[in-house]
């Protein structure tokens, strides 16, 4: 192939040269009292275009494709692992075709590459700063309140145990990222083992949501469960994740409902599967923050991110439990109107 590619450049560029030849020839024997003598150089044409070709192919393999060959010796060294560089190396290869898909698939691996590392750069440099600010806060309430005791507080009835309860109460939030925070570590390296069981959805959710009955009475807030089949159905889950993320929804609607509005979880017989949904009538998320609210500490509205008293993980956790379980979450929202998070458990048998 390697010489079949230089004789084959060689003669297309010995055919131009003999083509442009025979051209002037053809120019010059236009004009008038030319004698015969150009009969011999029309003659010399097929030896011109012998000797060009010649020539031409000792110099492309000589000067271009040997190389072209060393490049291809570097670029497939660096390309391949050292199984493949062990393979007998193959000289009769297309040099030029070969340089180029190679160069091309080359490039384009590392431009992904160096896009993943961007990205996963700029994640990182959020995360830290997520982390940072949401560990910030407590700890300097915690630093202001100590401050305040140490001055003399401590000594003052009224002010003692309003201040230590809310050390307590920032403590704990500090608790709950940290706790939060490798709840997610494990899920995503699969270092926490689900536990199945067959489990009654319906005792579930009516669990969860007295759990939370109080906290959505502060924002005048009804939870309701809507239940669309009639038989009784059980799922296949972790009890106890599952739990995990009817509570993040639940409060996730609390937190960013209107006062006076609902939370609503409906559930839906799907063939094999039970489609469960949490809708609420709050303020509503932007197309171009749905994709990006199950990542870690990302908040659809910033300025709410204390006021909500969430720790920015729930929605994160919610996913990798849901993928943990191997099933679907979607979400569907409207600004202003709600928002319905949507996933799937499998039922038993």
């Amino acid at each position: 192939m390697q010489n079949y590619s230089a004789n084959s450049l060689a003669l297309r560029s010995s055919l131009i040269l003999s083509g442009i030849l025979i051209l002037i020839f053809l120019l010059l024997s236009l004009i008038p009292d030319v004698n015969s003598a150009w009969m011999f150089l029309y003659l010399s044409i097929p030896v011109f275009f012998i000797l060009s070709f010649f020539l031409l192919r000792f110099i492309v393999f000589r000067f271009i494709y040997s190389r072209i060959r060393l490049i291809y010796k570097t670029i497939r060294s660096i390309k391949e692992d050292d199984q493949t560089k062990r393979q007998k190396f193959n000289t009769q290869t297309d040099l030029l075709k070969q340089v180029d898909e190679d160069v091309a698939q080359w490039v384009e691996k590392n431009r992904k590459e160096i896009l993943q590392w961007k990205h996963m750069a700029q994640y990182r440099k959020e995360f830290v700063g997520n982390v940072s600010h949401e560990l910030k806060t407590p700890i300097f309430n915690i630093q202001g309140y100590t401050l305040t005791l140490l001055e003399g507080g401590l000594e003052d009835k009224r002010i003692n145990q309003k201040y230590l309860s809310k050390i307590e109460k920032n403590i704990n939030r500090m608790i709950s990222i940290v706790e939060d925070l490798e709840a997610i570590t494990k899920l995503e390296y699969n270092q926490l083992k689900l536990r199945w069981e067959a489990t009654d959805p319906v005792a579930l959710i009516h669990d969860v949501i007295e759990n939370l009955e109080d906290k959505a009475a502060k924002k005048g807030i009804s939870l309701q469960l809507n239940q669309h089949y009639d038989k009784n159905r059980k799922v296949q889950v972790d009890p106890e994740f599952i739990r995990q993320v009817l509570t993040n929804l639940i409060i996730n609607g609390i937190n960013y409902g209107r006062e006076n509005g609902f939370v609503k979880v409906e559930m839906f017989d799907m063939d094999e599967n039970l489609l469960i949904e949490v809708t609420d009538n709050g303020i509503g998320i932007e197309k171009e923050d749905i994709p990006r609210i199950f990542e870690r500490f990302y908040r659809v509205d910033k300025s709410r991110s204390t006021k909500s008293g969430g720790t920015g993980l729930g929605l994160a956790i919610v996913k990798h439990i849901i993928e943990a379980h191997k099933q679907t979450l979607n979400v569907r929202s409207t600004p202003g109107v709600g928002t319905t998070v949507a996933f799937t458990l499998k039922k038993t048998k």
